[in-house]
């Protein structure tokens, strides 16, 4: 059993790669990136954003982390749809969850030589990267799938985890409200992503000048699909079946956390919103959690927290998302 990009993979070898390769030069965001603008790889599909796939595909992936998550707990070994597979992982944001690298793309060759490179020795590639832009290289010459690990813009494998988790533990997901306190940061530009495509209630509740990308915001609402919202009242969870956040300040973010501690100190999610929002609703993070910020332990470690069983679920939505790119 072997971790790729933060995911227990049964039965992958290792990738052939030596040193992994990452970029820590900040780009600035863009709201309507698209991985249809993007060549395809030579088999299978790229992962980049929730919106490139129909709904039917987005629940597939699901319905294939699902079903590897019951081999998983059955202990099925005859179960080894990754064997005789390489991933490369590439790291610019380190993650607890995944291996670490301090090397840069494009310092030592650029990022289209590099996906080139890679794509002759594995079969898939994953990226955790700051730059999105760099992402998009990466896809656009990369003749195997590229997996969006997290950049600055968006986490589309945290969102497909999440979806799994909700269905889990409310039954379903479509038509359940989502009420994210926080910044409006990369995990809010997913969820809008998300909510294109299939049909949900989002709420994103955030201190003024703390908005999500306001194209991302019309891009989300246009579609027509889901009941998007962004306010900075905190009365907005209320009836709210999922209550989520994030941490206050980002990785490369750090130097702002003073003043986001003053901005953001009637948004943290404590016993008090959490009763406000009613007791049907569910917390959720996508960790690392800064307790006593945006959180607190009683609310981390009550009942109505799903948090660990969200992060398992990285492992089994992240093996769906790559049986479906690899078809």
């Amino acid at each position: 059993m072997q971790r790729c990009g933060g995911v227990r993979v049964k039965g992958a070898s290792t990738p052939r790669t030596r040193a992994p390769i990452c970029r820590a030069l900040p780009q600035e965001k863009k709201a309507m990136y698209s991985g249809t603008s993007v060549s395809p790889p030579t088999e299978g599909k790229h992962f980049l954003h929730l919106d490139d796939f129909t709904r039917e595909e987005l629940l597939d992936m699901l319905e294939r982390g699902a079903y590897a998550k019951k081999k998983f707990y059955a202990r099925d070994e005859s179960f080894k749809p990754f064997a005789g597979r390489t991933m490369a992982m590439i790291f610019t944001k380190p993650s607890a969850r995944t291996r670490v690298s301090f090397e840069t793309i494009g310092k030592r060759e650029p990022t289209k030589d590099i996906a080139r490179v890679l794509s002759g020795y594995n079969d898939v590639i994953m990226a955790r990267l700051f730059g999105h832009d760099d992402l998009m290289e990466l896809a656009q010459y990369s003749s195997v799938p590229v997996i969006n690990g997290l950049t600055d813009y968006n986490h589309p494998c945290q969102i497909m985890a999440d979806v799994l988790t909700i269905t889990e533990v409310k039954g379903r997901f479509e038509g359940v409200k989502v009420a994210y306190v926080g910044d409006g940061n990369n995990m809010v530009h997913s969820f809008l992503r998300l909510a294109a495509r299939i049909p949900y209630e989002f709420v994103c509740i955030c201190p003024p000048g703390y908005e999500p990308d306001a194209d991302t915001v019309a891009l989300a609402k246009a579609a027509g699909v889901s009941d998007v919202t962004v306010t900075s009242d905190r009365n907005a969870v209320r009836g709210a079946d999922v209550i989520y956040t994030d941490v206050w300040a980002s990785m490369g973010q750090k130097d702002t956390l003073e003043k986001k501690m003053r901005d953001f100190a009637i948004y943290q999610v404590n016993e008090d919103l959490m009763a406000l929002a009613g007791p049907q609703c569910t917390f959720m993070h996508c960790l690392p959690a800064e307790r006593g910020l945006e959180t607190v332990d009683a609310v981390m470690e009550s009942k109505a927290s799903v948090v660990f069983q969200q992060a398992e679920n990285r492992m089994h939505a992240q093996n769906g998302i790559m049986l479906h790119c690899l078809a």
